[in-house]
């Protein structure tokens, strides 16, 4: 696998919102008045409310068969999955009233700017750039408004590199990210990945004791998945054994807000070193073997799969 075997990202003209489908421009030509009925609206205070889908960024095409894309369809909230610093993850039942059709969703909702604390943001955000001088003035000295724009680069920045992602891992299966369903704002939707009849989320890596052998496997696939990250010009930014998921034997990435662009931001070979250093720690804690793991070796390796050697 090469460089240029990663697909391009899709190009739309005339301001046309990547990754969209064709969707919205059906519903600008309307419905036929015979066939159309005004839905029950949501009682007010509910839990649920109208699908977001037809005012989201879409993920990549084609969407799994699984996901619910009917306008018709209702998000009703089941808990909270997940706590943390920058955002809160939500579990979301969208499904269409009085049908089976239904899918679940990992709603990540970045918490308000006021109460956000990133974790050593200035380091990551070296590289992205802004078009405009107010904003990135704003950003900078992390005013309300450049706070808000953090936000959102930390959201679309997530959403694009799982886009990506997804893409490749579908191509060649050597990367698994959950399927990023839709982007509104700093809400971004993700595939859950658990048991859907109790809505368990998959177990962290973290939390597990694998035998030998399943050791041995989930650090290969761990090292498959950095190289293809690597090949994308990417760090993950904040890997650790948290940040891994292992959903019916498969090692799934998670949580990419942070995603570094290895070439373009000056200490790019520091965050591979780091999340390589963090993970290996994790698995010869576990009992793989320390020449086996070795983070100078698979550093070594990255930087030249990213061109940085």
């Amino acid at each position: 696998m090469r460089d240029h075997d990663f697909p391009a990202p899709e190009r739309r003209t005339r301001g046309g919102r990547r990754f969209d489908d064709d969707e919205p421009r059906f519903l600008k030509r309307g419905r036929p008045a015979a066939a159309f009925t005004e839905p029950d609206e949501p009682d007010p205070g509910s839990d649920e409310s109208w699908s977001s889908w037809d005012e989201a960024v879409h993920g990549p095409l084609p969407h799994p068969e699984w996901l619910v894309t009917e306008l018709a369809a209702k998000d009703v909230e089941l808990g909270v999955l997940k706590t943390g610093k920058e955002a809160d993850v939500h579990l979301v039942r969208r499904g269409v009233p009085d049908t089976d059709r239904f899918c679940l969703l990992a709603a990540k909702r970045y918490r308000d700017p006021r109460h956000r604390l990133f974790h050593r943001d200035a380091g990551y955000l070296e590289g992205r750039r802004v078009r405009r001088s107010r904003e990135m003035r704003a950003m900078t000295g992390r005013t309300a408004f450049g706070r808000q724009m953090i936000a959102g680069q930390w959201a679309a920045a997530e959403f694009a590199a799982l886009s990506r992602l997804w893409e490749i891992g579908q191509r060649y299966g050597t990367i698994t990210v959950p399927y990023p369903v839709q982007l509104r704002g700093t809400e971004l939707m993700l595939e859950f990945l658990g048991d859907p009849g109790e809505g368990r989320a998959a177990p962290r890596l973290a939390g597990l004791r694998p035998e030998s052998a399943e050791l041995l496997g989930l650090w290969e696939q761990l090292i498959d998945a950095l190289v293809v990250l690597a090949r994308a010009g990417y760090a993950h930014g904040d890997l650790s054994p948290y940040n891994l998921l292992v959903h019916e034997g498969r090692l799934v990435l998670i949580d990419l807000p942070q995603v570094v662009d290895v070439v373009v931001n000056p200490q790019g070979r520091e965050f591979l070193a780091r999340d390589v250093r963090i993970v290996a720690h994790w698995f010869v804690a576990r009992g793989l073997s320390a020449d086996r793991a070795d983070p100078t070796a698979l550093t070594d390796l990255l930087c030249r799969e990213a061109g940085l050697a």
